[in-house]
């Protein structure tokens, strides 16, 4: 009875020792020009990869903030023409080829409208199998190769059911695969307007537009654009030996619209001297529901790298509470990431976090990592608390704020 009495008695102690609630933040980088666009949704997206590590913070993603809708119409394309599959498929194991045909062609070009909503080959694999198989059963076996080839573009490991297809199409498969045009490759170029929307070809992420990806091979390909803020972009490409392009212009949300029209203000916030109340920063922040937030700069200058510059802000009250500049040299080697982790590390250290989330401590280490590298997440104490009193530029290089 007496031990439950002095736990009670210590609750407003231990109440009182909690960490404070968790406070919503992201990191919002803004591109000063073309160049900038792409690199500057990686440095975002890194940045708020490494707020994640203090435990003191809810990191708002852009994708939580914007919203990253799918296309109303190429789900609904999508539901038809797996709808249509299914028809095509009954007519095609009840052997009414000319049925499965006609309805199989019309699920083909319901699926051509589909792809931003799609997250995997299906329906259009199966869909391009069933129609070969057709072609060759009626003696058009040059254009069931056609269908091979795309279908192998696509999926190189799609299997072909003996249960569904015959013998002799299976191994026209195989024959195809080893021919010499399975062999061939062709070069795809991926742009968006505006750029740094990640593209995914057949389903696999391969980096942000503008890019361009070599030796695809030749045939049909899925290709899915999204950004956070835009609606989801999606397109069959057709690789050839040529060089081919896909272009997109992505449709803004509401959300976005009204976050662009923030920025110009904004811009002028960053350029006030620190003890201003950087009032554009708090009306953006709380338009996004945020407590904090890492805003910054991206512009490339000629024959020196792209220079970043971002602050850290507290929205209620419009204080700078840190900031930093440094020129960058590309993403060569993957130094992006750990540049941007190192920048977030040195910001929210200097303002005072310091509650890490549990983790293991060799989590996402290579092992080449300098041994004096900043503290991750706040997981080191601080060698030297500031005074109240003490100078503000104390302790700076004169590079880091503006």
């Amino acid at each position: 009875m007496k031990a439950l009495s002095l736990a009670f008695l210590l609750l407003p102690a231990l109440a009182l020792s909690s960490s404070p609630p968790p406070g919503r933040i992201s990191a919002l980088i803004i591109p000063m020009d073309p160049s900038s666009e792409s690199s500057g949704v990686q440095m975002e997206g890194y940045m708020n990869d490494a707020l994640g590590n203090f435990a003191n913070y809810s990191v708002k993603k852009p994708r939580d903030l914007f919203g990253l809708p799918d296309d109303a119409a190429a789900q609904a394309s999508l539901q038809r023409a797996k709808k249509g599959f299914e028809e095509s498929l009954k007519a095609f194991e009840a052997r009414e080829y000319e049925d499965a045909e006609r309805k199989v062609r019309a699920t083909l070009k319901e699926l051509d409208g589909s792809v931003a909503a799609m997250r995997s080959c299906f329906p259009l694999c199966d869909a391009l199998a069933m129609h070969s198989a057709i072609l060759q059963l009626r003696g058009d076996v040059e254009e069931a190769k056609l269908l091979l080839m795309d279908l192998m573009a696509l999926n190189p490991t799609f299997e072909l059911s003996p249960k569904r297809f015959s013998r002799e199409f299976i191994g026209l498969r195989a024959q195809v695969a080893t021919s010499r045009t399975a062999q061939l490759r062709g070069t795809a170029t991926f742009k968006s307007r505006p750029a740094g929307a990640r593209v995914f070809v057949d389903g696999e992420a391969v980096g942000y537009t503008p890019m361009t990806v070599p030796a695809l091979p030749v045939g049909k390909h899925l290709v899915r654009m999204e950004r956070p803020g835009f609606r989801q972009f999606g397109q069959i490409a057709e690789v050839t030996p040529d060089d081919m392009e896909v272009s997109a212009s992505l449709v803004p949300t509401a959300t976005y619209k009204a976050y662009d029209v923030q920025l110009d203000k904004v811009l002028g916030d960053m350029s006030r001297p620190s003890d201003k109340p950087a009032n554009a920063v708090v009306a953006l922040g709380k338009s996004l529901g945020l407590d904090r937030t890492l805003v910054g700069t991206v512009r490339v200058i000629p024959e020196r790298g792209t220079e970043l510059a971002v602050g850290l802000f507290d929205v209620k009250s419009g204080k700078r509470l840190g900031s930093k500049r440094l020129v960058l040299q590309g993403d060569e080697y993957g130094q992006l990431k750990l540049e941007m982790e190192r920048v977030v590390n040195q910001l929210i250290n200097t303002e005072g976090e310091k509650v890490m989330k549990v983790r293991d401590p060799l989590d996402g280490k290579s092992g080449a990592e300098d041994w004096s590298a900043e503290d991750r997440g706040g997981q080191r104490k601080q060698s030297e608390k500031r005074q109240s009193g003490d100078d503000p530029l104390d302790s700076m290089s004169g590079t880091e704020d503006w």
